[in-house]
């Protein structure tokens, strides 16, 4: 079965740091470009950062621009993105999604989702 698997979120006081993972299930990442989304309560879908399959390109969100990093270990089949300086408003369900073919970084094209992991922010 081929899947998407996040981890590492939780409740975190402003200012705090978290480190989502994203790990795959029954598939290698080497071969595929990942990006990270979050959906907060009401609000839409919205892309946060993105990967190239190297590693060697990334793209953020303005809103979280010098806070998230997004880095890959192909080795350990995994994706991450360490959250800094955390915010109330970064509060969401953070979803991964791989994409193997042409696509936009927070758009369309990733064929492979995960079922989210909850990040609560508090002041």
């Amino acid at each position: 079965q081929l899947q998407l698997v996040e981890s590492g979120g939780g409740l975190m006081q402003a200012g705090g740091s978290l480190r989502l993972s994203c790990t795959a299930s029954g598939f290698t990442l080497d071969y595929y470009a990942i990006g990270w989304f979050r959906q907060a309560p009401g609000k839409d879908r919205e892309g946060v950062s993105c990967i190239n399959i190297s590693g060697s390109g990334t793209n953020y969100a303005d809103s979280v621009k010098g806070r998230f990093t997004i880095s890959r270990h192909n080795a350990k089949n995994t994706v991450y993105l360490q959250m800094n300086s955390l915010k109330p408003e970064d509060t969401a369900v953070y979803y991964c999604a791989a994409a193997s073919g042409p696509h936009s970084c927070f758009g369309f094209g990733y064929e492979y989702w995960g079922l989210g992991t909850q990040v609560t922010v508090y002041p």
